[in-house]
């Protein structure tokens, strides 16, 4: 049956909204951040994406009648927290790094203002949506470095294929998030429906076993195609295969796709056959298990191309970007004063108050990252110093929605902020450790 964006949470997120709305504290004004505390060992910058997918998530988060019934049978809300459940719409603000921007520990990549209420209600949607974007972001933001860059910057271009190793819809988060971070396409039909992002795909080797010969399987497919398609030559021997290939399609075959053995040596001979049999412009594409440190091995490799699967959709092929959401100021009444509350437990504290992010440039490299607290948020702007936030909703309607060529444009200038060896797959620290500039306002002032 349909769920409501509402029921995406967890159990005790209901649980605490319960004793605020029986206490009346669900209407103290507050403020929640995301941010992540560390990068994954060995990375030296995140990637933010699913801010697209959140924030109409957030405008429509509501709960169905027979959901808030359903919720009071199990015991999990009282009748006074039904009634608010029923009428929930979130009313509050939220600021946000932009979809494609860069991130670093510490830096407050989502401010969520509004009642204590409705804030705590978004935790869980908001970290199942960026947590899971911004991991594959970053990882293909990897993958597309080692492979050279975008084809538009000279690089090689890569394909999404990671559908089956993933969640079904899942898998349509995972093409987008790639496509943001610089993939060329994906083999997703629902991604190219849904957000427009291209789709590519041409044959399984299933497709080859279906006929009686390899001959017939190209000479199906060339029929269909036309000569511009691209076929797989490995089903049962490579050298033959492209040798088949060429004599069905001809001189002209758009490409050739290899999927196993040593992808270097395979696609150096397939390189050398094409040549001698006078295919010199069909294209090379290999796929099998690809991921950056693959990619950065095969770099002299005579490849035109890559399909990328299980190693971008899976969490074999990038660590979670490991984010929380934590509410760093609360006021003590309905419309007081905000006031700004931190954890101190041993290993995970964080900095209290609303923030504002601020990032410096020098010669258009990113040279550090700050923020300031409370009230105390003009650095000033200039060529050099950028506040980094965009208001993406107020008072609960979305106001900040580019397109994705719009977002993926802002990846691509993102990473080119970034010097050479930090965009290389070599491990190291993170290369930016987003400091406090000294606040000279300690309350925060804000209040609804």
């Amino acid at each position: 049956m349909p769920t409501s964006t509402g029921l995406l949470t967890d159990h005790y997120e209901l649980t605490m909204l319960t004793s605020f709305v029986t206490d009346g504290t669900a209407e103290h004004p507050a403020v929640f951040e995301a941010f992540a505390r560390r990068l994954p060992e060995g990375r030296r910058y995140g990637v933010l994406a699913g801010l697209g997918r959140l924030l109409p998530l957030v405008a429509d988060f509501t709960f169905a009648d027979d959901e808030v019934e359903w919720l009071l049978e199990e015991g999990v809300v009282n009748d006074v927290t039904a009634a608010y459940l029923r009428a929930f719409r979130f009313s509050g603000d939220i600021d946000a790094y932009p979809e494609g921007d860069l991130y670093f520990p510490g830096s407050p990549i989502l401010t969520v203002r509004g009642t204590l209420g409705e804030c705590v209600l978004l935790e869980t949607l908001v970290l199942s949506v960026l947590n899971h974007d911004s991991a594959i972001a970053s990882a293909a933001a990897r993958m597309v470095l080692a492979a050279g860059g975008r084809p538009e910057d000279g690089g090689r271009p890569l394909v999404e294929m990671g559908s089956r190793r993933t969640q079904e819809e899942s898998a349509v988060a995972v093409a987008r998030a790639a496509y943001v971070a610089g993939f060329a396409s994906s083999s997703n039909l629902a991604a190219g429906r849904r957000h427009g992002v291209p789709t590519v795909g041409t044959a399984a080797h299933a497709f080859t076993l279906a006929y009686p010969t390899e001959a017939a399987a190209f000479a199906s497919q060339v029929a269909a195609q036309g000569v511009g398609t691209t076929l797989l030559v490995d089903t049962y021997d490579t050298a033959q295969g492209i040798r088949t290939a060429v004599e069905v399609a001809g001189a002209g075959l758009g490409a050739i796709r290899i999927d196993s053995g040593d992808l270097a040596d395979e696609s150096a001979d397939a390189r050398a056959l094409l040549d001698e049999l006078g295919a010199t412009d069909t294209r090379i594409i290999v796929t099998s298990d690809l991921d950056e440190f693959v990619l950065t091995a095969l770099a002299d490799a005579p490849i035109d191309g890559y399909g990328v699967g299980t190693r971008v959709a899976t969490g074999s092929g990038h660590p979670t970007a490991s984010m929380v959401y934590k509410l760093v100021a609360v006021a003590d009444e309905p419309r007081g004063d905000l006031r700004p509350v931190a954890k101190k437990s041993h290993d995970k504290v964080s900095v209290g108050g609303r923030k504002t992010a601020w990032r410096r440039y020098a010669d258009g490299v990113l040279v550090g990252e700050l923020f300031t607290t409370g009230n105390d948020v003009d650095l000033g702007t200039g060529p050099d110093v950028t506040a980094v936030q965009v208001a993406a909703i107020r008072a609960g309607k979305v106001v900040h929605s580019p397109t994705l060529q719009e977002v993926r444009a802002h990846c691509a200038a993102a990473l080119a902020t970034l010097p050479g060896p930090t965009r290389s797959v070599a491990a190291g620290p993170s290369y930016l450790t987003v400091s406090q500039r000294p606040s000279t306002d300690t309350t925060e002032g804000d209040h609804r």
